[in-house]
């Protein structure tokens, strides 16, 4: 059976705290690139060389304030975004995800496909009671995983897929 219509969302968000942890990351990286723009600013400004630009030889300070204004606004928009987008679904014997703000991207994976269903925390989601849910199968995309989730949720998610998976393996046999 097929459908020629537009595809549903999945049904469950993932966690609020996801936005947390998305701006956590997004704070790291504007420092990041701060600390980079302040020190080639400081290592360029004021060194003579000729091929630098006169106008960042006089100005150095640009740098750093183009890259407060070019990257800030979107370092902060880009979680709410994400948590808009990101979802997921376990129906029936398909896992199925939606993420992706710019490029969207869907996955299905059946149930009966897995091969391993892994959980991981990084420091900030550990911080945060986050997890990642990853789920790996045998096919040449290789594993699908799922950003954000609640700890108590992914780790629900993973015993109940790694069940399910067991069972559908048995049945085939």
């Amino acid at each position: 059976m097929t459908t020629t219509g537009p595809l549903r969302d999945p049904v469950n968000r993932v966690s609020r705290k996801a936005v947390g942890l998305w701006l956590l990351e997004s704070l790291v990286a504007f420092v990041l690139f701060l600390v980079a723009s302040l020190v080639v600013a400081r290592w360029v400004g004021g060194s003579g060389w000729s091929w630098v630009p006169g106008w960042f030889a006089d100005a150095p300070w640009s740098l750093p304030v183009a890259t407060v204004v070019l990257t800030l606004p979107f370092l902060l928009t880009e979680p709410f975004v994400r948590y808009a987008v990101h979802r997921w679904e376990l129906s029936g014997d398909v896992v199925y995800a939606r993420s992706g703000y710019l490029t969207r991207e869907w996955v299905f994976v059946p149930v009966s496909r897995i091969q391993t269903v892994d959980k991981g925390q990084g420091w900030f989601e550990r911080l945060l009671g986050l997890a990642t849910l990853e789920i790996r199968t045998a096919s040449h995309a290789g594993s699908s995983t799922i950003k954000g989730l609640d700890f108590r949720v992914a780790a629900g998610l993973a015993e109940q897929l790694a069940r399910r998976a067991e069972e559908l393996r048995d049945d085939a046999t």
